[in-house]
């Protein structure tokens, strides 16, 4: 196992890298009152296909998230089985806070999301930092051979989360996620989730980790089917392939 990696959120930093990104356009209270200008903006677009792809509200929603540090947990558990310099996946990455953190802890860090005004403030985000990381665009495709890939707070969003899953195992050995369960004045962007069959989805596999944080977050970590495969198998697929 790994040694153990120092991560540390600084709140500081994610407020003032969105001051600077937004200039005369920041609004303070928005980050205060982050959940409520988001419910705004989701009501006012009406259709939650265009709001991933054009909401700005997101960017103070994301920021605040972030800076609660409420992802953390997750993260330890991932480094503590991942040692730095492997390349990892941040599967619906949006601002990419919990990737930027892996890459200054020395992790190659690829990611992936739909293009939106999120993808384009973690490119600035990256250029300010001085890091040059791939950001792959879900809507042409994202490469595979990863050794780990995570989402976090990510699977609730989406129409398929099997399917979201199946991704993520066909792109990286590790997988590692969480799985929220509903409580009331959840967004409404949150789809309800079947845990108890995402959870026996991923006890099919080989099971590396498992808690429920926060009261209501099931983190889970696992191998996907292709880390199992030996060695042989997997060179004569990819000389298939080729």
């Amino acid at each position: 196992m790994p040694a153990d990696v120092a991560l540390t959120i600084d709140s500081g930093r994610e407020e003032t890298e969105l001051r600077e990104y937004l200039g005369e356009d920041f609004e303070l209270d928005r980050l205060w009152h982050y959940q409520e200008q988001l419910d705004a903006e989701v009501e006012a677009v009406g259709d939650e296909e265009r709001f991933y792809l054009t909401s700005t509200g997101y960017l103070y929603n994301l920021t605040a998230f972030a800076m609660t540090g409420t992802k953390l947990p997750y993260l330890h558990e991932l480094v503590r089985r991942v040692a730095p310099g492997a390349r990892l996946l941040d599967y619906g990455c949006g601002i990419g806070s919990d990737g930027l953190l892996l890459l200054e802890a020395g992790y190659r860090v690829e990611f992936a999301d739909f293009d939106n005004p999120s993808v384009e403030y973690l490119r600035w985000r990256l250029r300010r930092r001085g890091f040059d990381a791939p950001v792959h665009d879900l809507a042409k495709g994202v490469p595979g051979g990863f050794d780990a890939a995570y989402a976090f707070d990510v699977i609730e969003h989406v129409p398929d989360a099997f399917a979201f899953l199946r991704e993520m195992e066909q792109r990286a050995q590790l997988v590692v996620v969480n799985l929220l369960e509903p409580e009331p004045g959840d967004q409404d962007l949150h789809h309800e989730l079947p845990i108890r069959e995402l959870l026996a989805h991923a006890a099919r596999h080989r099971v590396r980790h498992y808690a429920v944080l926060h009261g209501r977050s099931h983190l889970v970590l696992y191998e996907s089917a292709k880390a199992r495969l030996p060695a042989r198998v997997l060179n004569r697929a990819r000389i298939r392939a080729r």
